[in-house]
């Protein structure tokens, strides 16, 4: 008599579990099969164009600098995490989720080329598909036991995409795809067509060193078309060497502040739902 509810109770476990857990796949799989660039794609609330800040390798600077400042305006940004310095800040970096942030996963060694020195005894062409694949998922499963929260978007170390070298080079994009919502690339020239855009492989542009006039460039030619401009920051500071300046930062929060300006400033995450719903025809 005991067995029925008992496999009833392990069905409706397991449903739940397979529907929140494959959620991810499920909106993917659904724009695979059905993708068609989208000419008339609109942003919500009458906005002209998205931007998202991201900052790599949760350096200290970032906690100290740059979230009181995000923090000031309510700009939530995205922090793809390394997890050596993440693990010396952990209630810091607590309190940005806390406060509507996003953290990303970059990888558990910060895996790039082998020319780089720093990078020797990690180089990308000493990896294989599985060996990263298996970096993705444990660097996520320590994210997840620090900080309570499980990465949906990542962030390609040095915006290098590949692994091997040679006949044996493969990317690691389709993995990327595979295990999170989007992944973002670095150094990239233009922003992303919402819909056109590879989600795995999403291009951003340089924002360490720019002063606003720069930044505001960039601002008025992804307005003309409607596009996702997705920025790249490590420090933040009054200068110095990958260092996104503290003015330019406060100017893009008050710049993107002003519904005149047309501007949607949010979190890889939020946007990339919703442009992924939208492709869909999910609602959003």
């Amino acid at each position: 008599m005991r067995t029925v509810p008992i496999f009833l109770t392990f069905m409706y476990c397991y449903i739940i579990i397979a529907s929140t857990g494959c959620s991810l796949s499920n909106l993917q799989d659904k724009e695979l099969a059905s993708f068609e660039q989208q000419e008339d794609f609109r942003w919500p609330e009458g906005k002209r164009a998205a931007i998202s800040l991201t900052f790599d390798d949760a350096r200290f600077s970032q906690v100290e600098r740059g979230l009181p400042i995000l923090d000031e305006y309510g700009a939530k940004a995205t922090f793809y995490v390394s997890i050596e310095p993440l693990e010396k800040r952990l209630d810091e970096w607590k309190r940005a989720i806390a406060n509507g942030h996003e953290i990303g996963n970059h990888t558990l060694t910060h895996p790039c080329s082998g020319n780089f020195s720093f990078a020797r005894e990690r180089a990308l062409e000493n990896y294989t598909l599985d060996k990263m694949r298996n970096e993705l998922e444990e660097a996520n499963n320590i994210i997840e036991r620090l900080l309570d929260v499980r990465p949906v978007t990542f962030a390609y170390p040095c915006g290098q995409k590949y692994v091997g070298r040679g006949r044996n080079l493969k990317s690691y994009v389709p993995v990327v795809a595979e295990e999170f919502f989007a992944g973002r690339g670095w150094m990239d020239e233009w922003s992303n067509d919402p819909g056109f855009c590879d989600m795995a492989q999403l291009m951003a542009m340089e924002l360490d060193g720019k002063d606003f006039e720069q930044v505001k460039q960039l601002f008025d030619r992804t307005l003309a078309n409607g596009g996702w401009l997705v920025f790249c920051g490590h420090d933040i500071g009054e200068g110095g060497r990958q260092t996104t300046l503290s003015s330019t930062l406060k100017a893009i929060c008050e710049y993107a502040q002003d519904p005149a300006n047309g501007l949607w400033l949010d979190t890889v995450e939020a946007v990339a739902r919703y442009i992924l719903k939208q492709r869909t025809g999910t609602g959003g």
